[in-house]
């Protein structure tokens, strides 16, 4: 869990930076740019020689495609209709998709699992949750949710394949994942861009370099090692814990507005969630 909580502190960044540095660009070309920063920085580290299946190179391609590049995608487009604290309210799903995903892999159903997952939903909204000011925002939620499935289905298909390669570590062939999202967003950027229309100022160039270097590269690296390592049950409450951290981080570092009250109430429902998590759901390690 250790891996899964320093990939949410990192994370917790990317809500207002993307928010207010990025939306006036093409969420194609966002998601193309980090994640090829991300790629050419695990380039060094990959080891072909490890991806001796080429059933395994197709795996990782398509994780990659759609737990990076999909998720990319619909996530930054959000955030044209969403404010940044919607964004991350409407985020709070992900742990009920990471555990009917699983079931579903898995043909069974764990209730506690289930139960974990819906009361880290409670913690989350009980801290994001305000009165929408307009109804202009379901094409942003839909995208939102959209996001989220993708995430939910590559970390679950990630944890299946990996399982059976326990011999290779994450940063041999993360490389290749990025690769899968690099064919994926390059297809989005070529058919959406208005290249003669791109403009990048310093201080959007200093936001990629961020979310490719750390949020993306570091971030999905810690979080996809941390899948390994959980029980999926603690994986789906995981999936929350940016959104608190996110919270922290506005009213912290963007000098935002919070209610503390939520805060702690919340945030105590989550670590319930968490302690609901480690005792009663059975290890559930995909293989």
């Amino acid at each position: 869990m250790f891996y899964l909580l320093i990939a949410s502190f990192i994370w917790a960044f990317s809500f207002g930076l993307i928010k207010g540095k990025l939306t006036d660009l093409d969420p194609s070309l966002v998601s193309f740019l980090r994640i090829f920063i991300s790629f050419i920085i695990f380039i060094p580290v990959f080891k072909f020689k490890k991806i001796n299946n080429p059933k395994l190179l197709i795996h990782l391609l398509v994780i990659g495609s759609i737990q990076f590049g999909l998720m990319y995608i619909s996530y930054i487009y959000s955030f044209r209709y969403l404010k940044a604290y919607e964004v991350a309210l409407f985020t709070i799903l992900t742990p009920i998709y990471v555990t009917i995903i699983n079931d579903l892999f898995n043909k069974r159903l764990d209730y506690m699992s289930l139960i974990s997952a819906i009361v880290a939903i409670m913690g989350a909204w009980v801290i994001v949750y305000s009165r929408f000011e307009y109804m202009d925002f379901i094409t942003g939620a839909l995208m939102v949710q959209v996001s989220n499935i993708c995430f939910a289905v590559g970390q679950i298909y990630y944890k299946k394949v990996m399982s059976k390669y326990p011999l290779i570590q994450s940063s041999d062939i993360f490389a290749v994942m990025y690769f899968g999202a690099l064919i994926t967003t390059g297809l989005f950027t070529l058919t959406s861009v208005k290249w003669s229309s791109v403009s990048i100022n310093s201080s959007q160039l200093m936001s990629l370099l961020y979310l490719g270097v750390v949020a993306s590269g570091l971030g999905f690296y810690l979080w996809n090692v941390g899948i390994l390592r959980s029980k999926i049950s603690t994986l789906a409450v995981m999936n929350n814990a940016k959104i608190p951290l996110a919270v922290l981080c506005s009213i912290f570092v963007f000098s935002e507005h919070a209610d503390w009250l939520r805060l702690i109430i919340g945030g105590s429902i989550m670590i319930i969630s968490v302690v609901i998590s480690e005792k009663y759901s059975y290890p559930k390690y995909l293989g």
